[in-house]
C-alpha cells in the first residue's frame, strides 16, 4: 500500500508540473494550448540527446532553454497575432503546431523507443516499509516540488509575478496601470513551455521516449486542469494528487478499467461543480 501510494505521488507530481504550464498559459492568454504535450515530448528528446553526451543535468538545462525559445516564438507568432480572433482558431493552430513538432521528432530521431538511465547518483534503491523503492522516483517528487515551489514564490513575491497575476485577472486594467502585458506574454508562455520540457526529460528515465508520448500525457494534463479548475494552481495540485493515487491503485486492483477512472472523475466533477474543484464561476 505504501509503495503504491508513493508511485501515485510520483505520477501525480509529474502531472502537476505539466498541468502547471497549461494553467499558467491559460491564466494569462485564455488559450487551451494543444501543443503543450508536444513541448513535453520535444523536451524529452532534446534533453536525451544532450544527456547521453554531456550528462543528465546539462540535458535538463538544454531542454529548458530550448523550450523557452519555442514558447516565446509560439507566443509572438501565434498567440499575439491571433489575440483578437475566435479562441477556436488559436486552438486549431496549436493543434497544428503539435502535429508539426511530432513530425519533426519523427524526422530527426525516428519512430523507435529510446531509454535513458538515471544518473549514477540516483540509480539505486532505498528500503521503504521493507520494500525497495527507486531513488530516482523520489528525485522526481523532489524536483517537482522545487519547480512548483519556485513558481509559487515567483508569482506571489516577485514584482513580475504580481504583474502576471494582475494581467491574468484583467489585462486591460493591468495595462492601464503600467504593466507591460506585451512583455509578459512571451515570458509566461516560454516559462510554461519550459515546465513541459523539463517534465519530459525528468520523466525520461521513468518512462520510455516515443513520438506519441506527448499526446498521451496531454490528455491527462487536460483532465487535471478541468478537474482542478482552469487557471487554478491549487486545484491542479489537488487534482494531480488524486489522479496519481487513482492511477497507482487502479492498475493494481482494477487493471481492466483503471484507464476509465480519471474520465469518470472528470465527468462527475463537471456535473457537480462545472468550474472545477477550485475554479471560479464564469
Amino acid at each position: 500500500m505504501i509503495i503504491n501510494a508513493l508511485n501515485g505521488l510520483v505520477y501525480g507530481s509529474l502531472l502537476f508540473v505539466l498541468a502547471s504550464g497549461l494553467v499558467l498559459v491559460y491564466g494569462l492568454r485564455r488559450v487551451v494550448n494543444f501543443a503543450h504535450g508536444a513541448f513535453y515530448m520535444l523536451g524529452a528528446y532534446i534533453g536525451y540527446s544532450v544527456a547521453i553526451h554531456a550528462g543528465f543535468l546539462p540535458g535538463i538545462v538544454a531542454a529548458a532553454a530550448a523550450l523557452i525559445a519555442v514558447g516565446v516564438a509560439l507566443d509572438l507568432v501565434v498567440f499575439r497575432k491571433l489575440a483578437d480572433r475566435d479562441p477556436l482558431v488559436t486552438v486549431l493552430v496549436t493543434f497544428g503546431v503539435m502535429l508539426i513538432l511530432e513530425d519533426f521528432v519523427r524526422t530527426v530521431w525516428g519512430t523507435r523507443n529510446y531509454a535513458i538511465d538515471p544518473p549514477a547518483l540516483l540509480s539505486g534503491v532505498v528500503q521503504i516499509a521493507g520494500a525497495p523503492f527507486p531513488i530516482y522516483r523520489l528525485f522526481i517528487v523532489l524536483a517537482s516540488a522545487v519547480m512548483a515551489g519556485g513558481m509559487v514564490i515567483w508569482l506571489r513575491y516577485s514584482r513580475s509575478g504580481l504583474w502576471v497575476r494582475a494581467a491574468s485577472h484583467s489585462p486591460v486594467v493591468a495595462a492601464m496601470c503600467g504593466v507591460r502585458t506585451n512583455v509578459l506574454g512571451p515570458l509566461v508562455v516560454g516559462l510554461g513551455a519550459a515546465f513541459a520540457g523539463v517534465a519530459g526529460i525528468v520523466a525520461a528515465p521513468f518512462l520510455s521516449l516515443n513520438p506519441s508520448m506527448g499526446a498521451e500525457i496531454l490528455v491527462m494534463s487536460f483532465v487535471v486542469s478541468v478537474i482542478g479548475g482552469l487557471g487554478s494552481f491549487g486545484g491542479a495540485f489537488i487534482s494531480a494528487m488524486i489522479l496519481g493515487q487513482i492511477q497507482a491503485f487502479g492498475v493494481v486492483y482494477l487493471p481492466e478499467i483503471a484507464a476509465l477512472f480519471p474520465f469518470l472523475l472528470m465527468a462527475l466533477v463537471l456535473v457537480v461543480r462545472p468550474q472545477g474543484i477550485l475554479g471560479n464561476k464564469v
